[in-house]
């Protein structure tokens, strides 16, 4: 096992031969700083020699302050025993925390200082010193006479006062990993399963109630209520009650709900949170006949105690006996087998149990992180076996993939949606295998393959997409335009822009160079918190995909067709069509010059119509547009909701459309919160 990301992984964790470019439509790219240096490390690394002795011994860990609990101080004990070829004078052992997401750093220096650490052993003439060399990570030096086999190294993490500081994100099997420089000539490795605790949430802070965007009149729907913690830990320890307060028409389907204090217009039901429901229920609704518009639940979660009372309102629903129903996914999640947070299979019941989203994938990382999925198949392994565990269709899509993470063209996910074992293992293309290290190269060993890859990041930091090559439309139909690094859309995007973006490289660019890109939103999570990523974060990302029924096929569909839209958190349920025709569509300029529709009737040519229903305020609707083949896309026009309502409804007649052309929308609440929908192109 590979233990370079020791030095590399905490900088950079957080966190080609294509088609030619249309030169007539913006010139050559600009300069992205591509990041060979890293590429030349890690492939340095898997050519350095390990001694036999590297990754030698066995640790374990005991916890001796009680159970780790997100964000809380607490001590621990690693005891490392040396393996059969000891560790050489000149040798080290290593400890690393998780690099990732607020272990406090080992050090010796500072007793009263977060992660106070002592070392000692019991091998009478081995004399041992520490010191902290980056982010989480201490180095404990042989000196005297080697370590020999079976000998011990006791290593108390948060030993002084104030304790160390655990992971800020709950999650099972966090791990203490342990390397070891056997001959002392400065390269480590690995010991074959460092030792890991479980890191509970902590106290509830806040609820949540999340039901589907859109229903039927007469359906039964259910309503998710989850209480998370502070930093949106789900499954707290919480007892107490659940109150929730109904609109008109609609009903607990166990008929236990009665009138309320607004008489005929809402009805209250109280139900009982157990220690066993871990904060969480599901209470199917029954919605009446003739129920039509927006809806919303209102709720209160009462312990009992001062301070244990929390207040929400749910995500709205339209109720409707049109449109195609909102499915919400997030495509791109990091897990604690790279550098992010939980199991797979804990971060996908947090999307289907907590976030209550219809679809999630586990993307983790191909070569980056703690160990390399590219070179362990056993860790890609896990992931398929979580996805086939918790893959229901009709109720929760379960995906798996990976992320493609180039350093030189810019980082994509690919997701697959219909994968058998057996091909999994030849499907893994690495970023750093020469194979496949280049765009063209990944698409070309993907081709027949029911899968989808998603630059993300694209405008900025930490690296952004090589738009030179433009991407497959059978591969890469459409981008992650937003995500908890924030929009790549364009400079004057609504809420948080992605740091270091490079102008001329926004996802505006490269639809202005003739790119035909769907818009989609996901987290890049790495909190283990599918979905929520807004809730501890500036900003979130997720995926509004229109789709007939919850399965890997109407969603592979639908993102093909660009039926899609992105929000960077915020469940906002939007409706439009220009001419009759959905967001994402292909429209035949000659067409729509002639007056013809789409397949929705009754909408004349050069009408646009929009429908937006938000958790919030509703600031504005942007329509952004590029008349034809030439110029670049800007703001056409920005219809300004008034007294900033929940619901907003746009219909404007817009100037016809030349080939080249395209539209697409963006609706703003107040609070910064905002989606995009894909573009209508213009054939």
């Amino acid at each position: 096992m590979r233990a370079l990301g020791f030095a590399i992984v905490p900088v950079l964790a957080l966190a080609a031969c294509g088609p030619a470019p249309d030169e007539s439509s913006g010139g050559d790219w600009p300069d992205r700083s591509p990041r060979f240096e890293i590429v030349e490390e890690l492939r340095a690394d898997l050519s350095r020699r390990r001694a036999a002795a590297d990754g030698g011994g066995s640790a374990s860990v005991e916890e001796l302050g009680g159970p780790a609990v997100a964000g809380r101080p607490g001590t621990w004990r690693i005891v490392y025993r040396a393996g059969p070829l000891g560790v050489a004078v000149g040798g080290a052992v290593y400890l690393q925390v998780s690099p990732f997401w607020g272990w406090s750093t080992p050090q010796t220096e500072r007793e009263a200082a977060f992660g106070y650490t002592t070392i000692t052993t019991d091998a009478g003439g081995v004399d041992l010193s520490a010191e902290t060399l980056d982010q989480q990570l201490l180095a404990v030096h042989v000196r005297g006479r080697a370590l020999e086999a079976g000998e011990r190294i006791e290593i108390t993490y948060g030993a002084g006062p104030a304790g160390a500081l655990a992971d800020r994100y709950a999650e099972r099997d966090s791990r203490f990993w342990v390397a070891v420089d056997g001959d002392g000539d400065g390269v480590r490795e690995l010991i074959s399963e460092s030792p890991a605790v479980d890191v509970l949430p902590g106290p509830a802070a806040r609820l949540l109630l999340h039901l589907p965007s859109t229903a039927r009149p007469g359906e039964s729907v259910d309503l998710v209520a989850a209480l998370v913690d502070a930093a949106g830990n789900g499954w707290p320890e919480f007892r107490g009650t659940l109150e929730l307060r109904l609109p008109a028409g609609i009903a607990v389907a166990d008929g236990r709900d009665r009138p309320g204090g607004d008489g005929a217009t809402r009805k209250v039901v109280s139900l009982a949170l157990t220690e066993e429901d871990r904060g969480r229920l599901v209470v199917p609704l029954r919605l009446s006949a003739e129920l039509g518009g927006a809806v919303r639940v209102v709720g209160r979660a009462d312990g009992g105690s001062p301070g244990a009372g929390f207040e929400a309102e749910s995500t709205p629903l339209l109720v409707s006996p049109a449109g195609r129903r909102i499915l919400w996914a997030d495509l791109q999640n990091h897990s604690g087998l790279s550098d992010g947070s939980a199991t797979p299979d804990d971060l996908l019941r947090y999307a289907r149990e907590i976030a209550a989203l219809d679809a999630a994938a586990v993307t983790d990382h191909d070569h980056w992180g703690m160990r390399f999925m590219d070179r362990e198949p056993a860790i890609w392994r896990r992931t398929l076996d979580a996805v086939d565990r918790l893959h229901d269709p009709g109720r929760f899509v379960a995906l798996a993939g990976y992320e493609w993470t180039n350093w030189i063209e810019g980082h994509r996910h690919v997701v697959f949606f219909e994968l058998t074992t057996e091909a999994a293992a030849g499907l893994l293309l690495s970023s750093i295998d020469e194979s496949y290290d280049e765009a063209h190269e990944l698409w070309a060993g993907l081709d027949g393959v029911r899968a989808l890859t998603f630059a993300h990041h694209s405008a900025g930091d930490p690296i952004p997409t090589d738009w030179s090559q433009e991407p497959p439309p059978g591969l890469e139909p459409v981008t992650e335009i937003v995500s908890v690094h924030g929009s790549s859309e364009s400079a004057d995007s609504p809420g948080v822009v992605v740091r270091g973006a490079v102008e001329g490289n926004y996802v505006r660019d490269a639809l202005d160079r003739g790119y035909r890109l769907g818009f989609v939103g996901s987290s890049d999570g790495h909190d283990g918190h599918p979905g929520l990523g807004h809730l501890a974060s500036p900003s979130g990302g997720v995926a509004a995909i229109l789709a007939d029924d919850a399965t890997r096929e109407g969603i592979y569909e639908a993102l093909r067709a660009r039926r899609t839209y992105a929000t960077n958190g915020p469940r906002i349920v939007v409706r439009a069509s220009y001419a009759g025709w959905p967001i994402g569509a292909d429209i035949p300029a000659a067409a729509a010059a002639a007056g013809e529709v789409g397949p929705i009737a009754g909408v004349p040519e050069g009408t646009l119509v929009v429908r937006a229903v938000a958790p919030g305020e509703i600031d504005r609707i942007d329509v952004i547009s590029r008349q034809s083949a030439t110029g670049a896309g800007a703001i056409a026009g920005e219809a300004l909701c008034p007294e900033r309502e929940r619901e907003c409804s746009l219909t404007v007649t817009l100037p016809a459309f030349r080939s080249g052309g395209y539209l697409y929308l963006r609706v703003v609440q107040a609070d910064g919160g905002a989606a995009w929908t894909s573009p209508f192109f213009f054939e």
